[in-house]
């Protein structure tokens, strides 16, 4: 069974995740992406950006990450963008209440209690308040991880928005904060958008970008970060039309992830059992991770809190005008968000595989192999000598720089050929290009494919056109 450890030691090995600030001890809750790991965010976030914006109605746009700050109070954010708190008086751990509680319930049911974690599980969905979480945890006796003691503080509110300032002075009148979501740059933006577009309801407007959460606990690799990038789009709609469209991008969202080659198996829908202030329909797709199921997209009928809020606020009229109908209204919305770092996440466990083989020396290997999409692969070509000598690095090389134009190529000479194989298969390559002896003579070459193992012989002048129709294949 996979862990989590076997993905971070394998991300960090082969260069697809560091941690931040590392030679300092590392900075907690924040990663650095390296070499491979940025080439498959890139692609994660190219491939999502053509899902939505190659179509009519969705245009993109890309808001600051600092905004004013009314902007917060507009949306609740000030008010309402918090977490339930709790410390342990003796370890002076400091847990999300809420996630305290849903992780002992998981516990115990693990132990066979599940009359118990039912019970308690009931008790927690019809929790409104704090104070309803510290009742909840002192009733039960439920233990800090850390000490196992139960000596807790009252649970209070902590919000997660980072501060900071403006401008010379650091006073009141300058503060501002780096935003805690991305969707706010769309709802402000929604009527410079309309009537530079000249977009017709319905429509969208998609955005990629950077957001900021001063979590109480960072866990789980990347799941649960500080500084993370959200993929996210609002439909604007009709009121009284959110139900069909809610279902329609539930629909959508769901082919996408079996697009770029997720498990389905592995995937689920969570309703929301407690609805956010702006929300009237609300489901997560999660995956299921190494160390249980998680959200990696949300989808969620807005209604129109967040244009009504702003335009509030801001004095300014953000109503859409229906000229052949004759009405005036705001828009509802539909939204989904999903987090670039969790599905990439997501995809490094999905891709994950170990297999058995016999290896060129006719022994029983273990051959760990990430089967991305091609379409999303870091490195979607390798091309090897098959031994450094006899003119072969050279002819390789030419292949390599040429094909280098057309394809992220690596180029790799050190170690026997089967080695070689393993550290592009650990790296997710889908096409290995292998320059031997008849290549010389022929200009043929091997192309090796990862998944199945299998060879072609095929002209070099014919490798192009080969793995583009295999990735036309894809997606």
């Amino acid at each position: 069974m996979l862990n989590l450890d076997t993905i971070i030691s394998l991300a960090r090995r082969r260069g697809f995740v560091f941690q931040s600030s590392e030679i300092y001890g590392g900075l907690n809750g924040f990663w650095d992406y390296g070499p491979l790991g940025v080439e498959l965010l890139n692609n994660i976030k190219k491939v999502w950006w053509q899902s939505m914006t190659f179509r009519d109605n969705i245009v993109g746009i890309d808001a600051a990450i600092i905004m004013h700050p009314k902007t917060w109070e507009a949306s609740g954010h000030l008010s309402k963008f918090t977490d339930p708190m709790i410390d342990n008086k003796i370890s002076k751990a400091r847990y999300r209440a809420d996630n305290l509680i849903e992780e002992y319930i998981d516990r115990i049911r693990k132990k066979g209690k599940s009359d118990l974690a039912n019970e308690i599980e009931t008790k927690y969905n019809a929790a409104q308040t704090n104070e309803d979480y510290y009742q909840i945890i002192i009733d039960y006796s439920i233990p800090d991880p850390v000490s196992g003691t139960t000596e807790w503080t009252e649970v209070r509110n902590f919000n997660l928005m980072f501060k900071t300032y403006v401008g010379p002075v650091e006073d009141a009148s300058s503060t501002v904060f780096l935003r805690p979501e991305s969707a706010q740059g769309i709802f402000v933006n929604f009527k410079n958008v309309l009537d530079s577009s000249r977009l017709k309801i319905p429509f969208g407007i998609a955005q990629i970008g950077k957001a900021f959460r001063n979590e109480i606990n960072t866990k789980n690799f990347l799941f649960r970060t500080r500084e993370f990038e959200q993929m996210e789009m609002q439909f604007f709609i009709k009121p009284g039309s959110e139900k069909e469209w809610f279902d329609y991008w539930k629909s959508e969202r769901w082919q996408w992830y079996k697009n770029i080659g997720m498990n389905e198996s592995k995937l689920r829908w969570k309703p929301h059992e407690k609805l956010a202030h702006y929300a009237n329909f609300a489901v997560d797709i999660e995956y299921d991770f190494p160390f249980g199921f998680g959200e990696i997209e949300g989808i969620h009928s807005r209604t129109d809190f967040d244009l009504t809020n702003h335009q509030n606020a801001s004095g300014k009229k953000l109503e859409y005008v229906d000229t052949v109908n004759n009405e005036r209204y705001i828009p509802y919305v539909i939204e989904t968000s999903g987090g670039v770092s969790r599905v990439f996440m997501a995809l490094l466990c999905n891709a994950y595989n170990e297999e058995k083989i016999v290896n060129e020396e006719g022994k029983e290997d273990t051959r760990v192999v990430l089967k991305f999409n091609p379409k999303l692969a870091p490195i979607t070509l390798a091309v090897f000598p098959l031994v450094n000598k006899d003119g072969m690095p050279e002819y390789a090389h030419k292949i390599y720089k040429d094909l280098q134009k057309y394809f992220p190529t690596f180029y790799d000479t050190s170690g026997a050929i089967g080695r070689r194989y393993r550290r592009q298969d650990e790296v997710g390559t889908p096409f290995c290009v292998t320059v031997d002896g008849l290549t010389l003579q022929d200009h043929t070459v091997t192309i090796r494919d990862r998944d199945s193992m299998l060879q072609d012989r095929i002209n070099v002048s014919q490798i192009r056109e080969y793995i583009n129709n295999k990735l036309l294949q894809e997606l």
